[in-house]
């Protein structure tokens, strides 16, 4: 199925948002379960995309990557979390950053399933169906794309918080004062093809799983 530049966006726009957004509310929701209460007094603990989009971030750059080129990430208005507040501040610091990729696998997981349906509904020549298994591969891939990024040891990621929760003090101290460093670090990567060269082999492997499950299915 050839798609033109507006089916594109159409098939494309839903699991993007939601990815990108999810994954924003999934540390809402663990840091208040953990004893930081701040995102919920930001009015931040909704599935509402409105209260998390950042529109050039969520929308105008995750769009451009997937119709442009072979990754996709964006980001959301981020969460503000107080580490303060959480009771065990160096545990919770790692689960809350864990919380954003751990949602964004249960979401592929999802719409592995979307697309398991709409491919028995397409055999069955349900209306809709091949759009609807289209936005299933979409929303499968932005999501694994977003954890595996996610994870990357570098902040402000979730895999820099999340390392620099496992660290001792001293080491995850020093590491912090990199975090403003860290968007030019990937910006680097991405540029220079180191990013492409750690992705891809990782993305290959998830994405042949989904894909023997989705034919068990």
């Amino acid at each position: 199925m050839e798609l033109s530049f507006l089916q594109k966006i159409a098939i494309g726009i839903l699991p993007i948002l939601l990815a990108v957004t999810v994954h924003e509310a999934a540390h809402g929701y663990v840091a208040n379960a953990l004893g930081d209460p701040t995102a919920k007094r930001a009015g931040r603990l909704t599935l509402n995309p409105i209260r998390h989009v950042d529109w050039l971030g969520t929308i105008v750059v995750p769009l451009l990557m997937y119709l442009f080129t072979p990754f996709v990430f964006g980001w959301a208005k981020p969460v503000p979390v107080n580490a303060a507040r959480l009771r065990d501040p160096r545990r919770g610091m790692f689960l809350v950053a864990a919380a954003g990729p751990a949602v964004n696998v249960v979401m592929a997981l999802g719409w592995a399933l979307v697309t398991v349906l709409a491919l028995k509904g397409l055999d069955g020549g349900m209306a809709f169906a091949e759009p609807l298994a289209l936005m299933g591969q979409v929303g499968i891939f932005i999501n694994l794309i977003l954890a595996v990024f996610n994870l990357l040891p570098i902040l402000p990621l979730d895999g820099g918080r999340m390392l620099v929760a496992v660290l001792p003090a001293r080491w995850g101290d020093t590491m912090s004062r990199l975090e403003p460093w860290g968007l030019p670090i990937v910006v680097v990567l991405l540029v220079t093809g180191v990013l492409s060269a750690i992705l891809l082999p990782i993305m290959g492997t998830l994405l042949g799983w989904f894909n023997a499950l989705i034919h068990v299915l």
